[in-house]
């Protein structure tokens, strides 16, 4: 990096502001601890200010003349989450009033700098070694296309797993010391905690892509199609880039039943290890890696919502034109009701065309078809038709009767409370036919953020259905 790199940066990353800062023991010990290592996701204001205030008051406990910290937790907060600070996220998510905060990775960054200055009792370097060594295993015959060489090392590989085979037969076991462990479990510990700030720099980039799609919608003044064109292939780009392909692999692998299973059980017993020290909260990190891979998720979905929103807005758009045009015509026609204007007829042609009746062909009779409507005996078959009376019509007119008795006018009510005053009778195609109502004064919401179980029964027996929580509205 030269020179003027490094003071562009240090005059306008959020990161080195934060290190510059007055109060930056206060941010780094608080929103640190809160955020990265506890590892909280969106949190909504007043949880996040109870939190701050209590530690607020356990620092200025003592400074009984003038306190170290006097402002509330409120205004802190709202300083650290200012564009100039740009080390907490201000918003307000779907389906809530309240405002919510969420760290940056520019926050995150920038702790990880300070935690990295402590000094550090043991610091392993054989495990790293000998983790350089598989990686460039990996990538020499991971990239190696001649079967003769790659078949060489499957045997080596091979002669090894033998050879560690017959020794542990013969009860040769060669086990790790405890200087190897807290080795190995140090370079697992601090892998694992950059894993969670990887994909809070994922979910920021994905964020930004987000933010420059509505930008491009809120000042787009050409066609539909080109926006189109561009938003889609602006998806597709972060979908098949390096950082996009490496994260699906990720997500992916993690959600592998075989290999959660397997994670768990090594997590399980690493931290019974009597050797080790271990954090605990390493025992359920899987757990912080999906709840982060899955807000990363959540906010790559925000962007296929947008083009649907966009779509919809332009769908609205058209039909207001259209029908402003039809009213321009009817208030036309109004106004020239009482005095019509004088209308002539102009014709192109000097005459008019005459057909006579000798010119037209003659009648021509057509044999009669005969139509056998008997089946041949022989091709008569027994057929199955039990799937014909095996149908089942959801009557929606019932069930947006059943929404009017129990939501009065203006007001929101969840679906599970009205399924409580009217039983499930017809099994999951009734609880599909609530979400497909499309009754003009009433309004279907999903929240994925929350979770709804529905239980019913059918032939079969009983049965539950999970489904995000639903809310039903009227106008």
């Amino acid at each position: 990096m030269d020179h003027d790199e490094i003071e562009v940066l240090r005059e306008g990353h959020p990161a080195w502001r934060l290190l510059r800062a007055g109060n930056a023991a206060l941010v780094l010990s608080f929103l640190g601890r809160f955020f990265v290592e506890d590892n909280h996701g969106p949190v909504s204001s007043t949880p996040l200010a109870a939190a701050l205030d209590d530690q607020l008051h356990a620092l200025n406990l003592g400074d009984s003349e003038e306190p170290r910290y006097p402002r509330p937790a409120a205004d802190y907060l709202q300083d650290w989450a200012a564009t100039e600070s740009g080390w907490l996220r201000r918003f307000y998510p779907g389906g809530s009033d309240e405002v919510h905060y969420e760290a940056t990775s520019d926050l995150e960054k920038a702790y990880a700098w300070v935690t990295g200055l402590r000094a550090r009792s043991f610091v392993g370097t054989a495990s790293r070694l000998e983790t350089v060594f598989d990686l460039l295993r990996q990538i020499v015959h991971g990239a190696e296309d001649d079967p003769d060489v790659r078949l060489a090392e499957l045997h080596r590989r091979r002669a090894e797993l033998d050879a560690e085979t017959e020794r542990a037969a013969a009860g040769e076991v060669t086990v790790l010391g405890p200087t190897a462990l807290r080795e190995r479990y140090q370079q697992f510990s601090g892998t694992a905690r950059e894993l969670l700030a990887d994909f809070r720099e994922v979910e920021e980039n994905f964020r930004a892509l987000d933010r420059g799609a509505r930008e491009q919608i809120a000042s787009w003044e050409g066609g539909k199609g080109e926006l189109l064109a561009e938003l889609v292939g602006n998806r597709a780009d972060i979908t098949t880039s390096d950082q996009g392909r490496s994260f699906q692999a990720f997500y992916d692998l993690l959600l592998s039943e075989s290999r959660q299973d397997e994670l768990s059980e090594l997590l399980t017993r690493v931290q019974s290890l009597g050797e080790l020290d271990p954090d605990h909260r390493l025992r359920t990190i899987h757990h912080d890696w999906s709840d982060a891979a899955e807000r990363t998720q959540r906010t790559v979905r925000q962007i296929s919502e947008q083009l649907r929103r966009f779509l919809d807005d332009q769908i609205w758009l058209e039909n207001r034109r259209v029908l402003d045009l039809v009213r321009s015509v009817e208030a036309a026609a109004l106004a020239v009701r009482a005095t019509p204007p004088t209308i002539g007829l102009e014709v192109d042609i000097p005459g008019v065309e005459i057909a006579l009746p000798l010119e037209r062909p003659l009648y021509d009779a057509r044999p009669a078809a005969q139509v056998d409507s008997l089946l041949d005996p022989e091709a008569e078959a027994e057929v199955d038709i039990t799937a014909l009376f095996g149908q089942t019509f959801v009557d929606q007119a019932r069930l947006a009767q059943h929404i009017r008795t129990i939501v009065p006018p203006a007001s929101t009510v969840l679906l599970e409370d009205i399924i409580s005053f009217f039983p499930i009778e017809q099994g999951a195609a009734e609880i599909v036919g609530y979400l497909a109502l499309t009754d003009d004064d009433l309004e279907i919401t999903l929240d994925e953020s929350a979770e709804t179980i529905i239980e019913y029964a059918d032939s079969t027996g009983p049965r539950r259905a999970r489904l995000p929580r639903v809310s039903v509205s009227r106008r």
